[in-house]
């Protein structure tokens, strides 16, 4: 298993990296791989990747597959001699057997019964480095080339490699995000999740290299509801699943807006994890954490606000036969992408993420030593505890719905988020009678999704029409003519909600005193 960090460098910081890694001892190597699959992308759709790589003189034999966590990942390595002109070994997956990225790529070409195939390449000059730095020690590579597909046919298309990784090869994972986080700092550098091998795929894909990846499930958060410090790590890491695919993309100037909106709803369950799990094992969420979350998730808002909403209630708007506007608020569409771009950048968001993945992964040097928090009984103490503030909290804002500011009806909407993703990190603890609770939240969150939607539309043509956009004023009124409407629905669906969800019971009750604090 491999614990590492991967950053992409703007083309106009390589040159400043290079000279900061060639300040110590360097080792430079030319490389040059080929990628296999089988012709329906079997391993592919599983997260596995094949190589035949030459290394210098010698060919090795690579299979990687997915980690447990957002930082490590299986692999095994194969020597397979010396390369003379000309030549390459066939590949053999079964060498890595007995290993558990072996395993998984055996399953896949037993599932897919068919014969592997050369997919893509690599061409590139990798130059490394050790850093020693208080008992860590981490690999730094700079790799700079690119990936090849359709080699020599009139489709050939390739997509540049600019990247740093950092991998711990001893000592704490602290240290190599610490390490990993001065880097990307110094040098402008974000986190990506894009590998060569899928690289290879977009290619092979499509011919634009920029296209936004499939996404892939989630993968379940436990069988069991783990304790204390356990829980933390895991629904940290769940999290960060949703949030790294999205802001790696957005951060190479992807304008998909599904991923823009997938990346928002991961900060907000994350954001929730570090708030309402706190006390299960205090000292280990860092406050520092949340405040470059908080910045990303609002700055991402707004160009949401400028693009998804209006363009859908645009089309309501139409519909009803409002008039065309001479600058509409949407069009701006590559400014917005350039936006995203710069704000998923943004240097304390890049740290942030970087300690959030370490904190998830305890290290090569794990003794246990650290205080792991509290027991499976008193975790689920304190959760049920917040569950039912949470709900009781949502009740109370619900009873007289009508008559409240904007204000408190938001605040109500983002509680009962809050609850939903409790919830759901709970999920698996949950009694029979609980099962289908996350659904009768949906209505309301729904409804109180669009009042949402429909007033930040209102705002944007009010705005439109009183800087000179007449036709704005329709959109302004109409909207207005709803709000009524779309609060009645609010508290219709707010009534279908269901009791506080309760978490099975484990075994015989006893009482006991709880001094946990939980945030308001």
């Amino acid at each position: 298993m491999e614990i590492e960090f991967k950053f992409c460098i703007p083309p106009e910081r390589l040159a400043a990296v290079q000279a900061a890694l060639r300040r110590g001892r360097c080792t430079a190597i030319r490389m040059e791989a080929r990628y296999f699959d089988t012709p329906d992308g079997a391993l592919a759709s599983r997260g596995i990747a094949f190589r035949l790589r030459r290394e210098g003189d010698q060919w090795v034999q690579t299979v990687k597959a997915l980690g447990d966590g957002p930082l490590d990942r299986q692999e095994h390595n194969v020597a397979r001699g010396t390369a003379t002109e000309g030549s390459a070994p066939e590949p053999q997956p079964k060498l890595h057997s007995g290993t558990v990225a072996g395993a998984r790529l055996q399953q896949a070409l037993q599932a897919a019964g068919s014969p592997l195939v050369e997919t893509y390449g690599t061409e590139m000059d990798r130059l490394t480095r050790d850093i020693t730095r208080r008992g860590t020690v981490v690999e730094l590579a700079l790799d700079t080339g690119r990936v090849v597909a359709h080699r020599g046919t009139a489709q050939q298309a390739e997509a540049p490699i600019c990247e740093l990784e950092l991998e711990l090869k001893a000592g704490p994972v602290t240290g190599l995000a610490a390490l990993a986080a001065q880097w990307a700092t110094r040098h402008g550098l974000y986190l990506s999740t894009v590998s060569k091998a899928e690289r290879g795929e977009r290619l092979l894909a499509a011919p634009d290299s920029s296209s936004p990846r499939k996404a892939r499930p989630p993968s379940p958060l436990y069988q069991q509801l783990p304790a204390g410090l356990a829980l933390q790590r895991a629904v940290v890491a769940q999290c960060l699943q949703q949030i790294l695919g999205p802001a790696s993309d957005l951060a190479e100037g992807s304008n998909d807006e599904e991923q823009l909106h997938q990346l928002r709803i991961g900060i907000r369950r994350l954001r929730t994890a570090l708030r309402e799990l706190a006390p299960l094992a205090p000292g280990h969420l860092d406050p520092a954490w949340e405040p470059p979350l908080v910045q990303v998730f609002q700055q991402l808002g707004h160009l949401r606000d400028h693009s998804q909403v209006v363009q859908r209630i645009g089309a309501e708007l139409r519909a009803a036969g409002a008039p065309p506007l001479s600058t509409h608020p949407n069009d701006a569409a590559e400014l917005e992408a350039q936006a995203a771009q710069h704000i998923v950048r943004d240097a304390a968001f890049q740290e942030a993420l970087v300690h959030l993945m370490a904190f998830t992964t305890p290290g090569l040097d794990a003794t246990g030593s650290a205080p792991e928090g509290l027991d499976a009984r008193a975790t689920r103490r304190l959760l049920q505890q917040r569950l039912r503030a949470l709900h009781a909290q949502v009740q109370k804002g619900a009873r007289g719905f009508a008559m409240r500011t904007p204000q408190a009806q938001h605040r109500l909407r983002k509680r009962l988020k809050r609850l939903r993703y409790l919830t759901e990190f709970v999920a698996p603890a949950l009694d029979a009678h609980s099962t289908r609770f996350l659904d009768s939240l949906q209505p309301a969150l729904s409804a109180l999704g669009r009042l949402n939607d429909e007033r930040v539309a209102a705002a944007l043509y009010r705005e439109l029409a009183e800087s000179g956009e007449p036709n704005a004023w329709f959109g302004a009124g109409w909207l207005a003519g709803r709000q009524a409407q779309s609060v009645a629905a609010c508290v219709q669906a707010l009534a279908q909600m269901a009791e506080a969800p309760r978490l099975r019971k484990t075994g015989k009750r006893r009482k006991a005193n709880c001094t946990a604090q939980w945030p308001a």
